[in-house]
Parts: structure tokens; sequence; C-alpha cells
């Protein structure tokens, strides 16, 4: 039985989720466990799917999660969530922030943004849901949005262990430290 934890991070471009998961890999890397990270792009740029994956434990080998094996998904855009549902194995979590940004084709009005995805999650598996973009609103910058859902994942994982604050900071410019700190914090309240 492997040890190794997987986690995915899903969302659209621009939401921060490259930063994310490299706060993530460095404050695992810190705490002492072998970490493999792969990142997906996509159409990135023009609004469109990012995913990043991340395995950590004593000894990874390889950085992809296959279908039916990641721990947690971690949405940052709740449609999402739903396209990587299948990657998310029998007993998995999912930490989704309720917030839409309607896809290319959705905004061309060739689809429409699916109903009810917050509770087609929670009958497919363990969610805890809330509005990380009006946290970071709150704190005075939407751009914290992505922190506030790593301190979610933080929680969600039992991972509080790790000296989180240092990694933000050596992470961030440091004019927007204490601020992304505070994100941090927001985020790991807001699982039970």
């Amino acid at each position: 039985m492997s040890d190794v934890k997987n986690i995915l991070l899903v969302g659209v471009g621009g939401q921060g989720i490259i930063l994310a998961s490299k706060i993530l890999s460095e404050g695992l890397i810190s705490a002492g466990y072998d970490v493999k990270m792969s990142e997906v792009h996509g159409m990135a740029q023009r609004g469109g799917s990012v995913t990043t994956q991340v395995r950590f434990g004593k000894k990874v080998y390889s950085p992809i999660i296959g279908k039916g094996q990641a721990d947690i998904i971690v949405s940052f855009e709740k449609m999402e969530s739903l396209r990587w549902m299948e990657y998310l194995k029998l007993g998995g979590k999912v930490v989704v922030n309720d917030y839409e940004i309607p896809s290319a084709p959705i905004l061309a009005g060739g689809v429409k943004y699916p109903q009810n995805v917050i509770e087609t999650l929670q009958e497919k598996a363990e969610t805890t849901v809330f509005k990380a973009a009006d946290i970071a609103k709150e704190l005075g910058n939407i751009k914290t949005m992505n922190v506030v859902m790593v301190g979610a994942l933080v929680k969600a994982m039992g991972l509080e262990e790790v000296n989180w604050e240092n990694v933000v900071r050596e992470n961030v410019k440091d004019a927007l430290a204490d601020i992304n700190i505070e994100a941090l914090k927001k985020g790991i309240e807001q699982v039970k």
C-alpha cells in the first residue's frame, strides 16, 4: 500500500492555480515529503481549463494522477470540479469554490452553464463548499482567492504542521505577504 497522496487542483486560467500549487509543493518539500508536480495550462490565457497535479509521500515516482486516484480535488471554479470528478478516488474529498467563470462556449451561447453543480458534487463525494472570492474581496484583494483555497486544502488534508506562513511569504511579493497570510488563515477556517 502506497503512502502517496494525490491532490488535483482545477480551475480556469488567471485564478492563480500555478502559484497555489507552487506554494503547496514547496510547503510539502519543507516538511520532508518527496513531491512531484505536473501542470496543464490548456487554453489558460483565454480563460480555459487549468489543472495541476501534486503527489507527495515518502517516495513518489510519477507526477501523474490516474483516474480514480485523487485523494482530493480542489476546484477554484465549480464547473471544473465536475469535469474532473472521474479522477477522484472512492472516499475522496472535494473542496470547491462556489464561483462561476463561464467558458468560451457558454459565453458564445452554444452551451449553458450546468445547473445544480454543488448538489451533484455533494451526491458524489464529501464536499466542502464556500465562496473564496467573497472572502478574498473582504480581505481587500480578489487575487488572494487562490491562497484562500490553499488554506482550505491544508485543513482538508490535515497538513497544518507545515509552516505555511513562511512558504506564502517566500512565494508572494513582500507587499502582499500579510494579506495572503490572512487569506491562508481564512481558508483554513472554511473546513470543519
